[in-house]
């Protein structure tokens, strides 16, 4: 049981730092993802790939419950030194994990119907669509046991083990895909085919080093059926599940509004949702260190590690923020021209680059305020705040649109991430009083 240290620059660097270096391998993929099918001329390749990963995102990341609960359930349980709690919150997972993974290969048909009905495109797009659609639903379950593994490990501490299966699976997948796409010529079916293989090999290893480091004894029937623990993992779960579908709506909302425009703009929305990703996933590694750190501090009950965690959290966070901004200014339209070699998608890019630029240094805020909220498993607040943001952002774009277009969208997308940490903001008082000690 690893025991409490005091809260340093260098602890949470420590923490952060192979987050980064994992979560950079996930946009790295799509944009590897992105660069491949962008050699295809014909802008609908872009944009089937780009309105698959959108029902993708909505239909796992929907369940990013057990990446980010798994989380906060088990770093408290290490700031409790608490074992066998340990130990039950990964069962518990991978329980949970299997069977909606399951359930939503049994589900494909009526999943694909709805969610491409929601998702309009041309009927090019339409059809590379259902091209990707067809071969990626076949990693339910193993892209759900990832999440469960990777917010075992980030919970505990375990950064390293989370940056070496996340590069594993995401270099393997870039490798397939330069196989099955540009030497076989299998197309959009290649990129979905190697993300499949990827996530199931990540899995079985995440699996194989769970089970070297987890005490099985644990795990016995009355421990991962214990009917409190399994109430208070249903309601955390059904919480962030909720506010994370509110968050996958507003994108999968933006995605489709892009495609209403033509092919040419939810083609370039998708290159500019590249740089997007990749702020957003590198922010999101001081999310998850945060989490990690303040579910410590809350199980020890220890208010003078949280302030400590927040204050350093955000100075890191901050001017990470401002790197990618001044990044994205100086050398996007060089990055647009490598992600795309049609003339009129370079273009219409360049045209809404300042908005892509913009967004981190505004959303990093609600990256931080979701990491301490998830740490402290503070649901109720999560699910209730990104409600109201999702809310503003759909009156922004009925306000924007009409008088402004793809701009307009954009725009609301801005007002979004900054309405997530309005909203959110006001509940952070609670999350010190849960952490204050108690006394005999």
């Amino acid at each position: 049981m690893t025991s409490a240290s005091p809260i340093t620059h260098a602890r949470v660097l420590r923490l952060a730092g192979p987050i980064i270096l994992s979560n950079i391998s996930v946009p790295l993929l799509g944009l590897s993802d992105t660069i491949i099918i962008g050699r295809i001329p014909d802008p609908a390749a872009l944009g089937g790939v780009a309105l698959g990963a959108t029902i993708f995102n909505f239909a796992f990341w929907g369940f990013g419950f057990l990446r980010m609960g798994t989380t906060g359930l088990t770093a408290q349980a290490l700031g409790a030194r608490d074992a066998e709690a340990i130990s039950a919150h990964l069962g518990r997972a991978l329980l949970v994990a299997l069977v909606i993974g399951c359930g939503l290969i049994a589900l494909q048909w009526p999943i694909a119907v709805v969610a491409f009905g929601l998702l309009r495109g041309s009927s090019a797009v339409q059809t590379y669509g259902h091209e990707f659609f067809n071969v990626r639903i076949w990693s339910a379950p193993f892209t759900l046991i990832n999440f469960a593994l990777l917010g075992w490990f980030i919970g505990r501490q375990k950064a390293k083990t989370a940056l070496g299966l996340q590069l594993f699976m995401n270099l393997l997948n870039i490798a397939l895909n330069l196989i099955f796409v540009l030497a076989l010529g299998w197309g959009v079916k290649g990129v979905a085919a190697g993300t499949v293989i990827a996530e199931c090999a990540a899995a079985l290893l995440g699996l194989y080093i769970a089970w070297r480091n987890v005490d099985l004894a644990h795990w016995t029937r009355a421990r991962l059926l214990d009917a409190h623990e399994i109430a208070r993992m249903i309601a955390l779960n059904r919480d962030i599940m909720l506010r994370t579908f509110c968050l996958i709506f507003a994108f999968a909302f933006f995605t489709a509004q892009g495609a209403r425009s033509g092919d040419v703009t939810l083609a370039a929305n998708a290159v500019l949702g590249q740089f997007i990703a990749f702020s957003a996933f590198l922010l999101d590694a001081f999310c998850a260190a945060t989490e990690a750190l303040v579910g410590e501090a809350v199980g020890a009950r220890n208010r003078t590690n949280l302030r400590r965690i927040v204050a350093l959290s955000c100075l890191w966070a901050g001017l990470t923020a401002v790197a990618l901004t001044l990044l994205l200014v100086g050398a996007g339209p060089a990055l647009i021209d490598i992600l795309t070699v049609s003339p009129d998608v370079r273009e219409a890019a360049r045209h809404y680059l300042p908005w892509a630029a913009a967004i981190p240094v505004l959303a990093v805020w609600c990256f931080l305020l979701d990491g301490i909220f998830i740490g402290a498993t503070r649901s109720v607040e999560m699910r209730n705040a990104m409600a109201q943001a999702l809310v503003i952002f759909l009156a922004s774009w009925w306000v924007l649109v009409p008088p402004f277009g793809n701009h307009g969208l954009w725009a609301a997308l801005t007002i979004f991430y900054v309405a997530r940490s309005l909203t959110l903001l006001p509940f952070y008082g609670s999350i010190g009083r849960a952490a204050a000690p108690t006394y005999p």
